[in-house]
């Protein structure tokens, strides 16, 4: 994923920081993230470590709304974070910068050559944060979780080309992204690999049938 610091000098992100008033938190694994996001108006950057947005509905259940990793970025306006129900929980150890958002949209900063190529950056990394949740989407759109998987997986041969990709979270985590049941997840998966679709080491997936799986 793109920096959102990237072409800058370190000089140049400290009179940004300044620019900003930027204010950096650390927080534990499993540590609630700005739990005030909900009320406040808040822009932020996972500088190190990650995080997950989840959603707890009335059963009680997880549901992987977004899955930040290092350079994503998150916030009151841009994140699903305004149900009560979701909360930011951070998956290991990670620090995050946090902006006020009147602050990052102060039309004074345009006079200032950093803040004109941070704000570049930002653009970049947002609009393929809205491309990933048009992908998610798609998925959601499927009724049945063996197309759900496949439609992952043709989203996922789609991005390189290749055969094969690594999950970026474990199989549970990929069962709330899909909001499916874990059980009858584990059991679709097996059919595909009887069916030679797929093969799993780990979190590899090698997609022996590419072409094939392709739905759109």
């Amino acid at each position: 994923m793109k920096s959102p610091f990237e072409s800058l000098s370190k000089v140049q992100i400290e009179k940004l920081y300044s620019l900003l008033g930027v204010h950096i938190y650390t927080f534990l694994k499993n540590e609630e993230i700005l739990p005030t996001i909900k009320s406040e108006n808040i822009f932020a950057i996972i500088l190190e470590g990650s995080a997950q947005i989840v959603n707890n509905d009335y059963n009680g259940n997880e549901i992987l709304m977004e899955n930040l990793t290092k350079n994503s970025v998150f916030g009151t306006n841009i994140s699903a974070t305004n149900n009560e129900d979701c909360n930011i929980i951070a998956k290991e150890n990670s620090k995050v910068l946090v902006i006020d958002y009147n602050k990052l949209m102060n039309p004074e900063n345009l006079k200032y050559k950093y803040f004109n190529i941070f704000f570049s950056n930002l653009f970049d990394i947002i609009n393929s944060k809205y491309k990933e949740t048009n992908e998610r989407v798609k998925i959601l759109e499927k009724k049945q979780i063996r197309d759900k998987l496949l439609q992952y997986f043709d989203i996922e041969y789609s991005k390189s080309r290749l055969n094969y990709f690594y999950l970026p979270f474990s199989f549970k985590e990929l069962a709330d992204y899909l909001a499916v049941n874990r059980s009858a997840m584990f059991r679709e998966l097996k059919s595909l690999k009887d069916e030679h679709f797929i093969e799993i080491h780990g979190r590899k997936i090698i997609l022996l049938q590419a072409k094939s799986i392709n739905l759109i």
